[in-house]
């Protein structure tokens, strides 16, 4: 966990293979800024955008891959009014394997002037981390697909 609450506006991009515990990454940090900042406050300043957030529909996760590139378009467009408005804390909790998943999020906080964190969880690499991705994430993704995506990871070291 790092400490992110002093800083004027934040945008928190995370990553990470499904189950990695990016979700859980970000409801830890929720907790304790909430702890910090009262819930009421806390509701104002952060606000969390997901994908997978549109696939819900009555409490059941219903992936529709014809949807994605719709929906990955009004997550975008939700993060961007967000901090358009005036939200002091964005995350984008999505998987973000390839850069140019997560490029235009972290354009559009550069514009609007906030400090950009790029968080990821787990090592996509590492054979035991897919099997531990396997066994808990949500969606019933599947090892022979965690792996295949822990292929296509990109590294962020030249950006």
């Amino acid at each position: 966990m790092f400490e992110v609450m002093n800083e004027d506006k934040v945008a928190i991009i995370m990553r990470g293979l499904p189950g990695s515990g990016k979700s859980y990454w970000v409801s830890q940090y929720l907790d304790t800024h909430v702890k910090n900042v009262g819930l009421e406050q806390a509701k104002a300043e952060v606000k969390v955008f997901s994908t997978d957030q549109f696939f819900v529909n009555n409490g059941i996760y219903t992936f529709n891959a014809a949807l994605l590139s719709k929906y990955h378009q009004m997550n975008l467009t939700a993060f961007i009014e967000a901090m358009s408005d005036g939200v002091r804390f964005v995350i984008c909790d999505n998987t973000n394997i390839a850069l140019w998943e997560f490029a235009a999020y972290r354009a559009a906080a550069k514009a609007l002037g906030y400090k950009v964190i790029i968080k990821q969880v787990g090592i996509p690499s590492n054979f035991a981390h897919q099997q531990l991705c396997a066994n808990r994430n949500r969606h019933r993704v599947t090892l022979n697909s965690i792996k295949r995506m822990a292929t296509l990871f990109e590294t962020i070291d030249h950006i």
